[in-house]
């Protein structure tokens, strides 16, 4: 039987997948956890379980929110698309309103989402180390902080004196990576690491040090500075917000 033609058994266990929510007082972070059979597992047949899929085109697929679950898919064309100019621009942003009684994520079939650690000061990009550990920035406080084990009972501090970090990846790709690097919002900067270190054992070193940081976006554009490197390792992608949009009519 082809992998295409396989049933696909779904479970709870093993498998972790990490979600950072920044819009809650206090944030938290949530975990997804689901298992595939293998060939030739013995024990009891799990029940199959298939997400539905639900399609939404014309005006239904420029819903909000309000309107997302998993499974669901938005078709929008051009014609789906309002005029340019048909309405005021508008600027009404977001504001962190207490969690409410039975509010929680949506998962899909065979999924189950549970609550992984809490009291963190505004987490942003999280990466998981090859041996398992979860790297987790905190903005306001300008530190990375490390998750060990299923239970995250303690909350490790890697590095302090970080400026408004983002992003977070091991250098190089692989098992066995020697650096961590950081996205402040003015520059990249690196660690010294080896698999299962919770702390910093040298000085952060400056890779790229002229990024236009400060932007904060009403007044001062886009601060967070995410950082990727190539599957092979030879290129670091860094990505850059303006400081100013500027549109003219």
């Amino acid at each position: 039987m082809s992998d295409s033609a396989r049933p696909h058994f779904i479970c709870a266990r093993n498998v972790r997948r990490v979600t950072a929510l920044t819009a809650l007082t206090p944030a938290i972070l949530l975990s997804a956890t689901a298992c595939s059979r293998t060939p030739g597992q013995s024990g009891p047949t799990p029940a199959i379980q298939v997400s539905t899929v639900r399609d939404l085109t014309g005006q239904a697929a420029l819903g909000d929110w309000t309107t997302d679950a998993p499974g669901v898919r938005r078709h929008i064309t051009s014609a789906d698309l309002p005029l340019p100019y048909a309405t005021k621009s508008v600027d009404i942003g977001p504001h962190i309103v207490p969690r409410p009684e039975g509010a929680w994520p949506k998962a899909p079939d065979g999924f189950t989402v549970t609550l992984y650690r809490t009291g963190l000061d505004r987490p942003r990009q999280i990466a998981t180390a090859p041996n398992g550990d979860v790297f987790v920035v905190e903005r306001e406080s300008g530190r990375v902080r490390v998750l060990r084990g299923e239970s995250a009972e303690n909350a490790y501090t890697y590095a302090t004196g970080l400026v408004k970090p983002f992003g977070i990846a091991f250098y190089p790709p692989g098992p066995n990576p020697s650096f961590l690097y950081v996205g402040n919002t003015d520059s990249v900067v690196r660690f010294p690491y080896r698999n299962g270190d919770l702390k910093a054992t040298g000085e952060a070193q400056a890779v790229v040090d002229n990024l236009p940081g400060g932007g904060r976006l009403r007044g001062g554009g886009h601060w967070t500075r995410d950082v990727k490197f190539s599957n092979d390792g030879a290129r670091m992608f860094v990505s850059v917000g303006s400081l100013k949009v500027s549109v003219g009519r």
